[in-house]
């Protein structure tokens, strides 16, 4: 497993909404050297499903093509055709990552656990590669398909090799509580809200979204939990929840998009494939004020 803080890296758009590789390869370099230890590429922050699967592939070699470790990377591959999927996850575990992170099929709603489990089944068994690892991406508030704990559990159960873990961003404890109760599961929560308890569980980390901003304070919270050093970690806690909650006061991705580019000076930053739109100036505005002023972000 990554140990520690992994981020679903943001994807930045030229003008012309081409992907900014040069751009990209620089940024998750800069996440991995402040406060993160893995990248979860093409996840939901990084408008994966606005992705083609080529962007997608050339993307995730140029990440590894540019020296960075391809052992610190779970890209997101899951979509909702089984061959697609199947093609990009076995991409990705020929260039060397850890593993690949598989949202449900979620087009079609109301299907039964066998059927996602068939889904899952069918996919390991094409992939058919020696070093897969699957975790599997819970957000049923965003596909509008979730995974229950039984089908989670019976997934373990059967693949206990291969399904290594899951991301659980349902937003809800008492989801991650039970999840963290299957035998050899790695739990990732969605977020740094409750870190602190799911590391007391035996969680290694989290995967959030404000790592984009907020790296180094999120892992240094992880790393004083791991250090036993409990009392550090609640108080600096306290800081990183109120940052989390802030940008959920917004469209999460466009205000974090746009804070970037107001840290780095770079307008390409504020690109966002549609239907995203960037936060209004004014928004970003009143943003990047409450940042500067409570807490301390340099622009």
């Amino acid at each position: 497993m990554i140990k520690g803080l992994i981020s679903p890296i943001l994807t930045p758009f030229n003008d012309d909404l081409s992907i900014n590789t040069n751009l990209y390869i620089d940024f998750a370099k800069q996440l991995l050297s402040n406060g993160c230890s893995g990248l979860a590429p093409f996840g939901t922050t990084g408008e994966a499903l606005s992705v083609s699967n080529k962007e997608r592939m050339d993307s995730l070699e140029g990440l590894v093509n540019s020296g960075i470790d391809p052992s610190v990377l779970i890209p997101g591959t899951g979509l909702c055709n089984i061959p697609d999927t199947v093609m990009i996850s076995k991409h990705a575990m020929e260039l060397g990552c850890y593993g690949v992170m598989v949202l449900p099929p979620f087009y079609y709603k109301d299907m039964d656990d066998e059927g996602l489990f068939c889904h899952y089944d069918e996919l390991i068994n094409r992939i058919n590669h020696p070093k897969l690892k699957i975790y599997l991406y819970h957000i049923p508030q965003v596909a509008g398909v979730g995974l229950s704990i039984d089908l989670v559990s019976r997934l373990k159960s059967s693949y206990p090799e291969i399904i290594e873990g899951i991301k659980d961003s349902s937003g809800i404890w008492e989801n991650t509580e039970s999840l963290l109760k299957i035998n050899n599961l790695v739990v990732y929560p969605g977020a740094e809200l409750p870190v602190i308890e799911a590391i007391k569980l035996g969680a290694p980390g989290c995967i959030s979204a404000t790592a984009n901003i907020n790296s180094k304070d999120i892992g240094d919270v992880i790393s004083f939990c791991h250090q036993n050093e409990w009392e550090k970690a609640e108080k600096l806690h306290e800081k990183v929840k109120k940052v989390r909650l802030l940008f959920q006061e917004y469209a999460p991705i466009p205000a974090q998009k746009a804070i970037l580019s107001k840290m780095t000076g770079n307008k390409i930053w504020n690109n966002l494939r549609p239907p995203f739109k960037p936060l209004d100036n004014d928004k970003a505005e009143i943003l990047s004020s409450i940042l500067k002023n409570e807490f301390q972000f340099e622009f």
